[in-house]
This record gives structure tokens, C-alpha cells and sequence, in this order.
């Protein structure tokens, strides 16, 4: 596997354990619908959290919550819809992102929530 994959695996691990120990259930990972592909589907009460996770290794290039486009925005908009409906859930829906920078042999774990606001 190439390193920016295991990067990308190692981040969505690191994003689960952080979302589980903040009370969050996980309810689906990697979820595809048409070409969308949410790398997490987690709840916490009545609140579905839609969460985006970006890794980088440095922040040379920017910080890791830049590199959501406005393309990935619409799909995951849509996916979480068909989600929502065919699951027939009650539920506020919310889009976060967690943004994850390796610092040297540690990572630095960011919960941006409601991060589609700030676009």
C-alpha cells in the first residue's frame, strides 16, 4: 500500500477512536452511494455526524481541512440524504470534518464541527 494510504487508514483509525471516546456511536465507515464516499457515519443523541477525515503529514501544502472541495461537499450532501432516508432516521443532521497532522511520532487531532459553515 502506498504511504499516503496507510497515512489516510491510520487517520480514519485515530478519527474513530477520538469520536468514540467524545460518546459518539459509530454507525457505518467507508459508506458509498453513486460516487460518494463518507469515511464516517457516527451519532451522538439525535445527532448524525457526517465526518469527513483528511490527513496530511505536514501542513506545508495547508492545512487539511482545505483540501475539501466543493465537488466532495455536493456528494457527501447527497449520499448522507439517500442515508438518511432509506434508514428512515429522526435525526439532525451535521457535517464535520477531523483534520489529522502527523507531528514526528504523534498526531494532532482537529474536530471541526459543522465544518461545511465555514465554506
Amino acid at each position: 500500500m502506498a504511504q499516503h494510504n496507510e497515512l489516510g487508514k491510520k487517520g480514519e483509525e485515530l478519527a474513530i477512536d477520538f469520536l468514540v471516546k467524545k460518546g459518539y456511536s459509530i454507525r457505518d465507515v467507508n459508506w458509498r452511494y453513486q460516487k460518494a464516499e463518507v469515511d464516517i457515519i457516527a451519532q451522538k443523541n439525535t445527532i448524525l455526524a457526517v465526518v469527513e477525515v483528511k490527513t496530511r503529514s505536514s501542513t506545508n501544502f495547508g492545512n487539511p481541512e482545505d483540501f475539501v472541495s466543493p465537488k466532495k461537499i455536493k456528494l457527501l450532501v447527497t449520499a448522507i440524504d439517500e442515508y438518511v432516508t432509506s434508514k428512515d432516521l429522526e435525526v439532525e443532521v451535521r457535517f464535520d470534518i477531523i483534520a489529522i497532522i502527523k507531528e514526528q511520532d504523534s498526531f494532532n487531532i482537529e474536530h471541526i464541527e459543522d465544518a461545511f459553515l465555514h465554506f
